[in-house]
Order: structure tokens, then sequence, then C-alpha cells
């Protein structure tokens, strides 16, 4: 639980301390981090080292909740390594269940006031739940659309496949949900969340006393609890304000520490979330737990937070690419799409850290169970994208950061033009747009347009003859805007995309 909470009258926590099963409620009650100042604590005490913006434990929960999280560290060892003695650690797990070390850790909040004012709140939060005593606000999502694109498919009969093939699809599932998983998506991971603990509560503590955020739990409809951000910037004097931009993060992001902080420097309203299985959230992300994730997050943007469709941009962040470009293909009328480091298929790089005897593997595992095939999402939205490509990037490349053409940002680039115009990316066009991408700084940039006698002001001219005479969806057949989708970022894959590249996508 996280106490979102401002401090309330002292005569709701008395009531509760009165109560003569107090302890026992202590023992029972979650692990507490309160992200708000204590009562009477100024704003700039509370941004020296922000002390007081985190529950503060006394000494013998702290040491008890310490050991009992080594045992869970253990645990999670078992599960990422190679199995270590099943006796030693269900001899271990159990004696420390029925040790004093519960116990007295049930104790030491019970000693605690802020804990046991904690404990009369939610109580009087469950009998009776308003915005003034609001821990979390679980939001139900109103309806899910799913895509048969994403479907996990694992659905075979024994009288349809021979037994062969169903240990061959076992085999393939358990690739997929045990490592599969953890390699794609290291975010997941408990000992990665353990050791950036500390950063995310400062991130949050940030967020909703800085920034006035909003924390809310969204249920998507998998059941998934979903944990999202919300700053709204709408009674603002900006221009941006009014615009929504819903961050997708990175496959080890969160948005305590992600993207989220370049539309906020830009003064838009921003909804950020974490993955499933990701900090605060729920679930496990595979590719249908992702969409029905995004689907909430959209739902909530507009049947909660009151935003229109075409008042929201969706920004997205390496493989949150997947989720954004699902978003912009389920709602067609959203505004604007921005992809940063963002590639076309997870497949290719996904080869390129297997060994090469395992491709018939990895390639069937990929096409079953993770198939992040952003571009085909892409193809089927109508509205403006703009593609940001990092010029260093060493994680989307299949061969190094010094090849810039094997960015996959590259190939999403080129099937995005090749559906809107295909009849401009012929042989020729494609030569000259991967002419274009080989470039590495605008003097090669320049240069590239130089040589082929590039005039934007003429192409821009018949691209918007073409609209106003046909007003059709694409494919077009007219056409050359490479330079309008996509730009080059002078970075590596993980620096933070400062405000001053974040810029709305063209459009005619």
């Amino acid at each position: 639980y996280v106490w979102n909470l401002r401090p309330v009258s002292a005569a709701v926590a008395t009531r509760g301390r009165m109560a003569g099963w107090m302890w026992i409620r202590c023992f029972l009650g979650p692990h507490l981090q309160r992200v708000h100042r204590s009562q009477g604590e100024s704003r700039t005490e509370g941004r020296a080292g922000r002390r007081g913006w985190t529950y503060q434990p006394k000494s013998l929960e702290k040491h008890t909740d310490s050991i009992l999280g080594w045992v869970s560290i253990y645990s999670a060892l078992r599960k990422y390594s190679a199995p270590l003695n099943f006796a030693t650690f269900y001899f271990l797990w159990h004696s420390l269940l029925l040790s004093p070390f519960p116990s007295l850790s049930g104790w030491g909040r019970w000693r605690n006031s802020e804990y046991q004012q904690f404990i009369s709140i939610l109580e009087e939060t469950r009998k009776n739940h308003t915005p003034s005593n609001k821990v979390t606000l679980l939001w139900q999502q109103l309806g899910c659309v799913s895509n048969d694109t994403v479907l996990p498919i694992w659905c075979v009969m024994s009288n349809q496949y021979p037994k062969c093939h169903l240990i061959v699809f076992s085999g393939l599932f358990l690739i997929a949900h045990s490592f599969g998983r953890r390699m794609l998506y290291p975010g997941s991971v408990f000992l990665l969340q353990r050791a950036m603990r500390p950063m995310l509560q400062q991130g949050q503590a940030r967020l909703i006393e800085e920034c006035e955020g909003q924390r809310n739990k969204l249920v998507a409809c998998d059941g998934n609890e979903i944990d999202t951000m919300f700053v709204d910037r709408r009674r603002d004097e900006g221009q941006h304000g009014q615009t929504l931009v819903i961050c997708c993060e990175g496959n080890a992001g969160f948005y305590e520490v992600g993207c989220m902080n370049t539309p906020l420097e830009g003064g838009y309203s921003v909804l950020g979330w974490n993955h499933p299985g990701f900090a605060g959230s729920t679930g496990v992300p595979f590719p249908q737990n992702e969409a029905n994730a995004m689907d909430v997050v959209i739902q909530f943007a507009v049947h909660k937070l009151g935003f229109q469709l075409s008042e929201i941009v969706v920004y997205a962040w390496s493989i949150g690419g997947f989720t954004a470009s699902w978003a912009v293909m389920s709602y067609p009328e959203i505004q604007a799409l921005v992809l940063d480091a963002s590639f076309d298929d997870l497949l290719p790089l996904a080869l390129k850290v297997m060994p090469d005897s395992w491709r018939p593997l990895v390639t069937h595992t990929v096409r079953q169970y993770m198939n992040l095939n952003s571009a085909d999402q892409l193809c089927k939205y109508q509205g403006p994208v703009l593609l940001i490509r990092r010029t260093k990037d060493e994680i989307i490349t299949t061969t190094g950061p010094e090849d810039i053409m094997s960015n996959r940002g590259n190939n999403l680039l080129l099937k995005l033009l090749q559906f809107r115009y295909p009849q401009v990316m012929t042989d020729d066009g494609v030569r000259a747009i991967r002419a274009w991408l080989a470039a590495s700084n605008h003097v090669e940039e320049a240069a590239v347009y130089s040589s082929y006698e590039v005039d934007d002001d003429w192409c821009v001219s018949v691209l918007q003859s073409y609209k106003t005479e046909r007003d059709v969806f694409f494919p077009w057949s007219v056409g050359k805007t490479a330079r309008k989708y996509m730009r080059n970022f002078d970075s590596t894959h993980c620096t933070p995309l400062p405000y001053s590249e974040f810029t709305a996508p063209w459009r005619l």
C-alpha cells in the first residue's frame, strides 16, 4: 500500500486506537509506504533529502521486515538461477513464518502511531469511501478491446495435433513464461524492482508533491491492476495543458523515473502507467496483457479524466512502441503518435542475442507468444506520426551502434512509407530513402537532399492538393516525405529525451 493521504483529523485515528483488536489489525496489515510530507513540515524541508516523505518504520518492524525480505530474495533467486536445495529453502521459509518474526513486526507497527493512523483510515475507507479518505482509487474498465494480432495462442487439442506437436508447444510455452519473458521485460524481475525501490519511491514522491500528480489503480478486463500517475495541467495558462500525453515505458522503465518527464517539461497534461508486473501493477507483461493495460488507460483518460481522443497524444520509448501502436490502431481518432527509439518487429532483435542454432526455436517462440510486430499495427493508423531515431543506439541495432543502417527504426519508417505511399516507394524511392537513412548527421542529410534535388515546398503542395481533391485514407498514390516522419537524435538508446526533441508530428 502507498499512503497517498495528507494528515486527517486525530479523531479518526483515535477511534481506531481505542479498538481492542488494534494489534491484530497491525499484525495482519500491509507493508506501508507514505509519499506525502508529515503534518507541519514545509515544502522546502520536505525537498531536503525527501525527509518525511516516506513512512518510517520503528527499529523492530524495520529489522524483522529486512529478515523476511532476504528470504523473499532467496526465493526469487531460486526462480532465476539454477535450482537450489529445496529442503533448505523449505525449512528456512517455514521456520521463519512460524517464528516470532512476523509477530515482532506486528508489534513494531502497533507501537508506531503513524501506522495505527493508517490502519484506522484504511478501516474508515472500507466503511465509507470518499475522496477525502482515499487510499487508492480502483477504476474498473468499461470494456475491453481485443485484437486477434496480439492474442496469445496456446489452445491446442489432442485430437488436432500429434503428441510430438503438443510437446513442442509445451516447450515453447515454458520458455516464453520462464526466462523468455524475463529477458524481454527485465523490469518485471523482482530483484531489479527491489534494487530500484528507493529510486521509484523518490520519483513517485516528486510527481505527487511537486507536480500534484494523482495516483490511481485501474482494473483491466483481465483482472490486472495497472498503476498510473496523472498530472493535470488543464488549469495552467500554457497552450499544451489541454493535450494529454499518454506515456508508454520501455522494458525496464517505470513511470516514476521514465519518459513522463519529457512532456511534463513542455507543460502537457501527462498520464503514465506501469506495465503489468512492474512496481505497483499486477500480472505479467505478455502481449495481450499489455494491450489490455493500454486499453484501460485510454478508457480511463476518456471516461474518467474527461479528455477527447482528439486531445490525446501517445508517446512511447523503445518497447513501449508496441502498446502505443496498438493504441492508435484501436483508437484511430487519437491526435498523434510519437515513437522514440522504437523498432518494427521483435524477432530480428531476439535473434541477435541468441545462438544461431536456436534460430528455429526463437522464431517459433516469438511468433507464438511474444509477437511484438509494431509496424503492422502502425500501418493501420491514419494520423500524424513522428519517429525519433537514436543515431548511437546500441539496443535496437542488429549489428552495433556504429552501423546506423542496422537500426530497426529504419525498418519502421520504410514499412510506414511503403504502406502510405506505395507509388513513390518503388525501387528508386526505397534507394533514395535508404541513402537518407544512412546519414547520421545534418550535414550528411543535406548532402543527400541536394543530390536528389528535393524541394520540400513543392512536395508539401502536391500532397496538400492530393488530399484536398480526394480526401481519402492511406495508402496514397503520391508523396515523398521521409524527413517529415523521422528525426535523428544524436544519442544512445537510454538517454532521456530532452523536451526540445519532443515536437508535434508533421501533418498536412
